[in-house]
């Protein structure tokens, strides 16, 4: 992509209404503009990090073994009557009339939905396990919207749900998506911890929330700095195996991570003391096991191996899309702008053609962009008649992982310069080896 021909509004200004660096970021790099309260346009940049975020929990969900649909973002009434959720739900629910008269409600989450789908077209033991998902927009009405995407009233989330036969079964399925979830976030870039939390208005007795360490978290984490080295690496896991699954878990979750309202300082206090951290954390997912909470009053049942209906047990999962990517920013920035990791960027390099009109760096910066992104890399060309300080900040702020700084002077010595946004580091390379050393 050619920055010329790009809409990429930038700001020198940080706008008075941004609080935490996310937010100021993400608006100073042009990524979003507020259309409301708590309610956002996300501009190119802004979507093609978006887009990014969903690939990856798209391709980790479908690799664990489950099966996208898509849900509408309206929902009738009276499927959350059939639950007892409709009026319990509290006025984070927007509730609305459509022409008829007919009660309606801008989804927060899709148990009931989902619910439905299921009872409508399974009717056998035999379609077990199952478990579907979507990403969709939700919105719920926030008393106090703040933090940009972070904490906003609608935002785009991945919500999974699995029905299974018995409780052993809907365990194994809640301990798979725990440990797709770990993939997920390491594949972001993200070092995401599992802790023990409330079930909250979704409801159900085993829960755990995802949260990412950040100075500007909600959440107070109490835990042991051994969880922070784990990684999950490029390991292969046969998700229908309860032993393969059991033990990721037990690798990840016998240490000791916990919120201010689980926090236990007798456990705490247990742990060497060099080990002890205390820190804040923004939430990034959820998943529940809540066995047949919505099964039983909604009348999901399937035919068992006797011949007798039962009812399924079933559980719900949730990755917050949109609030992934103010995390991803909160956890990757320094004072300069943000800095993406590589499979979340919205470029993967930038070119900066530090005197555009001179022939000799103008041609040069043509061959890397054609030769880059026929080697598969997003590029993003500044070829715009600026001065070469506005550049090099533009692309400080925006964070693409890689810098190609390409001027005369180099060129008379047959190198361009690479940087690496996270480290600082340069490096002066021949222009033929960029492409190797990128690939």
């Amino acid at each position: 992509m050619r920055l010329s021909r790009y809409f990429l509004p930038v700001l020198k200004e940080t706008p008075a209404e941004a609080q935490i660096a996310s937010h100021r970021l993400m608006l100073r790099a042009g990524m979003i503009k507020q259309a409301s309260a708590g309610i956002y346009s996300w501009l190119p940049l802004g979507y093609r990090v978006l887009r990014n975020i969903e690939r990856i929990v798209h391709e980790e969900q479908q690799r664990a073994g489950h099966i996208p649909v898509l849900m509408p973002t309206l929902q009738s009434a009276d499927l959350w009557r059939e639950s007892g959720r409709y009026d319990a739900y509290g006025p984070e629910m927007l509730r609305i009339r459509d022409r008829h008269d007919r009660d309606m409600l801008y989804g927060p989450t899709n148990e009931e939905m989902i619910t439905d789908i299921f009872r409508s077209h399974v009717s056998s033991y035999k379609d077990l396990p199952m478990t579907l998902y979507h990403i969709q927009w939700k919105f719920r009405d926030e008393v106090r919207p703040r933090f940009g995407v972070m904490r906003g009233r609608e935002f785009l989330m991945k919500d999974g749900y699995n029905f299974d036969l018995t409780k052993e079964d809907a365990l194994h399925a809640y301990n798979r998506h725990l440990v797709s979830y770990l993939r997920t976030y390491e594949r972001m870039g993200l070092q995401a911890i599992p802790m023990r939390a409330d079930s909250g208005p979704i409801g159900g007795d085993d829960t755990h929330e995802f949260l990412v360490l950040a100075e500007t978290g909600e959440s107070e984490v109490f835990y042991d700095s051994e969880i922070t080295d784990l990684k999950f690496g490029d390991r292969e896991i046969d998700y229908d195996s309860v032993e393969q699954c059991q033990s990721v878990l037990e690798e990840f979750t016998s240490r000791y991570a916990r919120t201010d309202e689980t926090h236990d300082p007798a456990i705490f206090d247990q742990i060497p003391e060099e080990r002890r951290r205390v820190a804040r954390g923004i939430e990034v997912g959820q998943i529940f096991y809540f066995g047949t909470k919505y099964s039983e009053p909604m009348g999901a049942t399937v035919q068992g191996p006797d011949g007798k209906p039962v009812a399924v047990h079933m559980g719900s999962h949730g990755i917050g899309v949109s609030r992934l990517a103010g995390a991803l920013i909160e956890a990757n920035h320094d004072e300069k702008g943000i800095i993406w990791p590589w499979e979340v960027a919205p470029f993967h390099v930038g070119i900066v053609n530090v005197k555009q009109g001179d022939a000799t760096a103008d041609a040069a910066c043509e061959a890397l962009y054609k030769e880059l992104t026929a080697a598969g890399l997003e590029v993003l060309y500044d070829d715009r008649e600026e001065r070469a300080g506005a550049k090099f900040a533009t692309m400080d702020l925006i964070g693409l992982p890689k810098r190609i700084t390409v001027g005369p002077r180099g060129l008379e010595k047959g190198v361009v310069e690479l940087t690496d946004r996270r480290t600082g580091e340069s490096e002066e390379i021949k222009p033929e080896l960029v492409a190797a050393a990128l690939t």
